[in-house]
């Protein structure tokens, strides 16, 4: 896990190298400096004169800011360091979410990834900054201390070493007790999370039902769990604090204790004052490093469960591979589905397709009806290989889908997908999304093909219009119009429409394929509808129920022998009579 994190530092081993260069220098100045005072105290007491205690209390001075340059540097660069590897490794963690499909996603969830990304970072780059700072300062601080300690004590300086094992002891107690709270709370996050993502994606929902106070009581609710748990933890970990002040009081007044009785029974020759002030400095110095220690077990302890998170998701290899040898030219747009099996999970009990096999020809217009949960939308993922079959095969072009490069494919495939998505910007953002380098006049184009150019130009600003994030600031209607015209800018030889004329009216839609039949004759169109109608005039209709294909062929054909589409025709007419 350590060697999977290290990879996200980079160009940002310099100042963590130079950090621990400053930080070495800082505790050695430090623990020479009571060493420097024990010497001058003595020479008080043997009555020097102002000329030695300048001479002393200058090398002092200039020792204290040396050391305070040392820190300041040392500050300034494991905060460069810590937070450098942290864009780095947010950075590794959104390019490989890049890399994801839709599988990948399912199996994390999208409020998990954001908490990896955003939560767990923060803790990981704490430790971090602790590790290359404090984590080194301590262990030099100690080592240090206790060596000066012998020196300047002998064996009355081995009280200090007998307390670190009751110490370890303690830790290990704390770490065991808390470890466990600190994987439950990091769950939570995930589920506060998608209850908040869930809440604002939801809101015109929540308004519309009066829902406000059981959403706010459910968010209440997460909230206060997660307090408790962390409550919960926190109070283990605050045991750490009085556990070393005990420690380090007892050895205080252990040393204090024997170290004056030594000084009065051999009047200085074992032990003198200046020795003694600096053994209770270097009593502290040892305590305090070993303090920063614990400091630092219990950030790792909390930024453990952080950091096993974070790699899980640099380590999960995406469901959809390049091939070695990919294709990037696509023929036409062709569509076969070879004897096709797919399930979403491969541990689902069941298949969401089952033994489908269609063949569609390059530039046929395609509708495919059926009832929520028949199958619809699987079937069209797996042309762009937003999924792959679980047995079979998905033929574009006369190949394989697999054999691909997947922007290749992708680009050549349009999906408007039933979820339509804008992004905070202009208009013209959005639609370059369909092709960077399109003109205006291509996408004046696209949107009069789309029906979308009349309601553009009814805005003060046309095409510059700013889209807020969602396209909240318009319709559903217009917003699949515009998601239909960023699609048509890529030219694609495929153009997959999953319900995305469900929020326009009927004479919209029927002037939508209109359009597409006299400008993209030779693109491979195929349309999810839940209206016969947006369907009737297509050259293959497909009705699936059950994850089958259930019946291929005309609306004329099929209104004589598919009693499912027969059944959708009768009721859909009969309701538009029944409104009339």
């Amino acid at each position: 896990m350590i060697k999977k994190l290290a990879k996200s530092i980079r160009e940002y081993k310099k100042p963590s190298l130079l950090c621990l260069i400053f930080i070495v220098l800082e505790a050695i100045l430090e623990c020479l400096m009571p060493f420097i005072i024990a010497d001058l105290v003595n020479k008080v007491k043997d009555g020097c004169g102002m000329p030695v205690l300048l001479q002393q209390g200058g090398i002092l001075l200039v020792m204290a800011l040396v050391s305070l340059t040392c820190g300041a540097f040392a500050g300034f660069l494991s905060a460069k360091a810590s937070s450098g590897f942290a864009k780095n490794l947010r950075h590794d963690l959104f390019h490989k979410v890049q890399t994801y499909s839709f599988e990948n996603i399912d199996k994390f969830s999208s409020a998990s990834l954001v908490t990896r990304m955003t939560t767990d970072i923060v803790h990981v780059q704490m430790s971090y900054m602790m590790m290359i700072r404090v984590a080194i300062r301590a262990p030099l601080m100690f080592i240090f201390s206790i060596v000066m300690a012998y020196i300047m004590g002998g064996a009355l300086s081995t009280m200090f070493i007998i307390v670190i094992p009751f110490l370890a002891v303690g830790l290990l107690l704390i770490a065991r007790k808390a470890m466990p709270t600190f994987r439950k709370v990091f769950r939570k996050y995930d589920r506060l999370n998608e209850s908040i993502e869930e809440n604002v994606r939801a809101m015109r929902a929540v308004k519309g039902f009066s829902r406000e106070e059981y959403e706010k009581e459910k968010f209440g609710e997460a909230a206060e769990n997660i307090r408790k748990d962390f409550t919960r933890a926190e109070r283990i970990v605050a045991c750490n604090t009085p556990i070393f002040q005990s420690c380090m009081y007892f050895n205080m007044t252990f040393v204090l204790l024997i170290g004056s009785q030594l000084i009065i029974k051999s009047s200085g020759a074992t032990l003198d004052v200046g020795q003694l002030s600096a053994m209770l400095t270097y009593g502290v110095q040892i305590l305090m490093s070993l303090m920063m220690v614990s400091m630092i077990y219990v950030m790792l302890t909390m930024s453990l469960e952080s950091a096993r998170r974070i790699v899980e998701v640099l380590d999960e290899e995406p469901a959809l591979t390049q091939p070695s040898d990919a294709v990037t030219e696509i023929a036409d747009g062709s569509i076969v589905f070879d004897h096709v099996n797919f399930k979403y999970s491969k541990k689902a009990d069941r298949n969401a397709l089952e033994d489908i096999n269609l063949n569609i020809p390059s530039g046929a217009t395609v509708g495919i009806l059926g009832g929520t949960g028949s199958g619809k939308s699987s079937l069209v993922q797996l042309i762009a290989r937003l999924y792959d079959v679980t047995d079979g095969r998905v033929l574009v072009g006369g190949r394989d889908v697999r054999e691909y490069d997947l922007y290749a494919l992708r680009n050549s495939a349009s999906m408007v997908l039933q979820k339509n998505v804008l992004f905070s910007g202009t208009i013209k953002d959005n639609l370059r999304w369909g092709n960077p380098e399109a003109t205006e006049e291509e996408m004046v184009e696209a949107c009069k093909l789309a029906q979308a150019h009349e309601f553009i130009e009814t805005f003060p600003e046309g095409y510059d219009t700013f889209i807020e994030q969602g396209g909240t600031n318009v319709s559903g209607g217009q917003r699949q119009r515009l998601c239909i015209a960023r699609a048509l800018l890529k030219k694609p030889k495929i153009l997959i429409l999953d319900d995305s004329t469900s929020a326009v009216d009927t004479k919209t839609d029927a002037f939508i394929r209109q359009g597409f039949d006299r400008f993209i004759p030779e693109t491979t169109k195929i349309i999810i509808a839940q209206r016969v109608s947006s369907v009737e005039q297509a050259d293959i209709i497909v009705v699936m129920d059950g994850g089958r294909v259930q019946a291929v062929g005309k609306h004329e054909e099929l209104l004589e022998r598919c009693d499912i589409y027969r059944e959708i025709y009768l009721q859909q007419t009969k309701g538009g009579e029944a409104d009339a």
